[in-house]
């Protein structure tokens, strides 16, 4: 039976899942929408579809290394109580380890890799029909490091907090040095250089306004905005960063005491960024007395 646009139309609207999955129940059942809708439901599709709308903003970030590779990855769910799921923390190790093995660049590269019987987003799927949450790979960074280089892991409050950070021509030790600052101080960037011109452009105005206000002259006020934005580069780079175990030493200074230099640093913090949804108890409970 030839499936037609209009069909994977209704399809789509009546499921929420994705035109591609409509057409292949739809071919898969020869064209009977009742059996299509089932098909989907069987294959954890529709379920899952039905909660992309819902915002996952808990989960775990985790680093996978092997040898000259590494990833750094953040899975999200719904609740913090999900995260501390067996087969949750089981599909993120999954998850880490295909991507590292192969060595994916993209979003879209890494849900196509094949893990047992499918694809990662087969397994994200299966895990939301089974646990009853929006799951996502929301993110992650794949690396290489030269054979100078060392990688440097660390993993903060259980996983909430992940800092991974490569080093020059010294040890692993100084590199986790240097991913435990991260993790514990929340470097925005790398280097001074890394600063986009219009982020300091705008701190720059809000430092100059500042000093106005104070009733300084302008020429008195240029130059404390000047003073102000070398404190400024201090709190947001990770290389001009204060030590935490030496305050008289910054990181990049610690790095090169040890013989080397900082290459790269990331850094994923769970539900960075996302708009957290705040349920109102009250009103919700309301609601469904009312029968909204």
């Amino acid at each position: 039976m030839e499936i037609t646009a209009s069909m994977v139309k209704e399809l789509r609207e009546s499921t929420g899942a994705g035109m591609l999955d409509c057409k292949k129940a739809l071919t898969e059942t020869d064209g009977n929408m009742d059996e299509a809708v089932n098909w989907l439901r069987e294959k954890g599709i529709a379920k899952s579809a039905k909660k992309e709308a819902r915002i996952a903003a808990e989960g775990l970030t985790n680093i996978f290394v092997d040898g000259n590779k590494a990833v750094i990855l953040e899975v999200n769910s719904e609740t913090d109580f999900v995260s501390k799921n067996s087969e949750f923390i089981e599909m993120i190790d999954t998850i880490g380890h295909a991507i590292l093995k192969n060595g994916a660049k993209t979003l879209d590269e890494a849900l196509a890799l094949k893990v047992d019987d499918g694809t990662i987003a087969d397994l994200i799927i299966a895990k939301v029909a089974k646990i009853g949450e929006k799951l996502s790979l929301r993110r992650f960074t794949y690396l290489e490091k030269e054979a100078n280089q060392e990688f440097g892991a660390y993993l903060h409050m259980g996983g909430r907090i992940a800092a991974l950070t490569v080093v020059e021509n010294a040890s692993s030790e100084i590199a986790k040095d240097v991913s435990m600052q991260a993790a514990a101080m929340k470097p925005q960037y790398v280097f001074k250089e890394d600063v986009p011109a219009d982020v300091v452009a705008k701190e720059r105005e809000i430092l100059k306004e500042q000093a106005m206000e104070e009733g300084k002259p302008e020429e008195i006020a240029n130059k404390m905005v000047e003073g102000r934005l070398n404190k400024f580069y201090k709190e947001v780079c990770l290389t001009l960063q204060d030590f935490i175990k030496d305050g008289d030493l910054t990181v990049e200074k610690y790095v090169a005491n040890n013989g080397g230099k900082i290459i790269k640093m990331i850094r994923y913090e769970v539900g960075e960024g996302i708009e957290k949804k705040v349920d109102n108890f009250a009103e919700e409970v309301m609601n469904q007395v009312n029968g909204n």
